[in-house]
């Protein structure tokens, strides 16, 4: 089926830029807006990338603010990011997840970025290598619910273990107020 062979070739070679091919200039709020599209698969322009997103976003603290009103390679780097989590994540997972990475002191935005990079890759080359392209049309709803499902899967263990980071790294209670009383 050639629009399966055409999704396919898509999730086989389109891939957001290298960190070095990034602009190593300061761009602007609307400059940002139009490069943004070309770093992830979009078969539509319902998710596209808004000026208010980047604000949300910078409020939010998921993002770092512009220097002045430009911004520059880690900003297309988290954008990149967030673009793509927010696909399957609510911004506050998203955020969380981001900010993990970022906890790492020997790894920098590039050195993030470039993992996050590998690891779309994988995913993406994972799906491509999936599709038939061969397939029936009386297959596709096969396919989607196949898909589907395993989105789910992924989905709820990404939830799991993401609470669980977030069960590690709680506070603690230095007192013991959230001990039951005579319990050591």
């Amino acid at each position: 089926m050639e629009e399966i062979a055409e999704l396919k070739r898509r999730l086989e070679e389109e891939r957001p830029q290298k960190w070095d091919a990034f602009p190593d200039i300061g761009l602007y709020m609307d400059q940002i807006i139009s490069y943004m599209p070309r770093q992830l698969i979009h078969f539509s322009d319902e998710d596209s990338l808004t000026s208010a997103m980047v604000n949300n976003y910078i409020k939010d603290g998921i993002l770092p603010r512009a220097e002045g009103k430009r911004y520059n390679r880690t900003h297309l780097a988290y954008l990149t990011a967030i673009c793509a989590l927010k696909q399957v994540l609510s911004v506050r997972d998203a955020s969380r997840l981001i900010g993990a990475g970022v906890e790492f002191p020997e790894k920098d935005t590039r050195d993030l970025y470039e993992y996050f990079r590998k690891e779309l890759d994988q995913a993406l080359t994972e799906t491509a290598e999936s599709l038939d392209e061969n397939l029936a049309e009386d297959r596709l709803p096969a396919l989607a619910l196949s898909l589907a499902l395993r989105s789910y899967a992924d989905k709820l263990a990404c939830q799991r273990v993401l609470d669980i980071m977030q069960m590690k790294h709680a506070p603690t209670d230095p007192e013991g107020k959230g001990k039951e009383k005579g319990k050591k």
